[in-house]
């Protein structure tokens, strides 16, 4: 266990997390929403410090990153825990934990340098702290974060964005990129598939943004819920106006998961119609996920239209980028390391 960096103490030893915008208020021995972060005795203890339920190493490309480091691979890491509890989840398993118990049943230990070592003997260019929620084992990550810039390895969150501002500051110094899941531009649906609220996450984007993180946004895209011409052009309007038109945008297949195993596979005509919604909108950037295979895997220049990086999947078959620029026309490529 480790205290927890971002909570107040209350009366009789009732505590308030104010890690993320849940905001619980938690008596002596309750858990919080995340169900990793309990009161113990009037201190706010996170359960998963150093417990790693997931470490793996990855292409970069699978977070899905595409404009960091392309190519590279990144040591992958994950606890147990999520502050959503969202009705599609591929990672369930891991994320809403039935009991505590799994937390030591299926963790193993690292420490933070434990972490770093494997990452530099497995010659990965960038630590993902991925799969749940790294705002929920937020301690481990910092620690791991800041051990990592001092060897030059990149940091990098995939993260639903439900993170409260003061805590985002305090990580910013060690924290590169991320990839925020915007799941929906409508705060029903953000209630009733995720039990979150929507503007928060905008928020965060917003936030990490003017912080000078690298940005890259996910949508996944389920049929019948956030599929509409009207929800998606939203989405993509607010990328580009609020976020800039060098922000990418995934638009990803849904296919049945968890407690939505009755709604179908998005068609594939539908995430090529998010695509054009994207490149109406401005954004430069726009990739489809979850299809193999297909153009809009690629990155295109922005300015002679060139492929630059050819992919199928995570592998990448060509790359036509030269110092950050375009090999055709020399126009700087938007991204980290690129």
């Amino acid at each position: 266990m480790r205290e927890a960096q971002f909570y107040r103490k209350l009366n009789d030893k009732q505590v308030e997390c104010t890690l993320c915008p849940h905001f619980c208020k938690l008596k002596e021995g309750q858990i919080g929403i995340c169900r990793v972060r309990q009161n113990i005795d009037g201190t706010l203890y996170s359960l998963v410090y150093g417990k790693a339920v997931a470490v793996h190493v990855d292409p970069i490309e699978k977070k899905p990153l595409f404009h960091v480091a392309p190519g590279s691979k990144s040591f992958s890491v994950a606890t147990a825990g999520c502050n959503f509890k969202c009705k599609f989840c591929q990672n369930f398993d891991i994320s809403q934990l039935p009991d505590l118990k799994i937390i030591d049943r299926y963790s193993r230990q690292f420490t933070p340098q434990d972490l770093v070592e494997i990452a530099i003997k497995n010659h990965c260019k960038s630590i993902a702290y991925t799969y749940t929620e790294p705002t929920i084992f937020y301690e481990y990550a910092y620690d791991t974060a800041k051990l990592a810039h001092e060897v030059g390895i990149i940091n990098v969150f995939v993260t639903n964005g439900y993170i409260n501002p003061d805590p985002l500051k305090k990580i910013k110094p060690y924290l590169d990129a991320a990839n925020v899941d915007l799941k929906s531009y409508r705060d029903e649906f953000y209630r009733k598939f995720t039990g979150a609220r929507l503007q928060p996450v905008l928020d965060t984007l917003k936030l990490m943004k003017n912080l000078d993180i690298w940005l890259e946004v996910t949508t996944l895209v389920i049929p019948g819920e956030n599929d509409s011409t009207e929800e998606l052009t939203e989405i993509a309007r607010f990328i580009s106006n609020e976020l800039g038109a060098e922000t990418p945008w995934h638009v990803s297949r849904f296919y049945p998961q968890y407690q939505l195993q009755t709604h179908p596979p998005t068609p594939v005509s539908t995430l090529e119609r998010a695509f054009e919604i994207g490149k109406a909108e401005g954004l430069r950037y726009v990739y489809v996920g979850n299809v193999p295979g297909g153009d809009a895997e690629n990155t295109v220049c922005p300015s002679c239209g060139k492929t630059l990086i050819r992919r199928v999947g995570y592998q990448i078959l060509e790359n036509n980028i030269k110092n950050g620029m375009c090999a055709f026309c020399e126009v700087k490529i938007d991204g980290l390391e690129m």
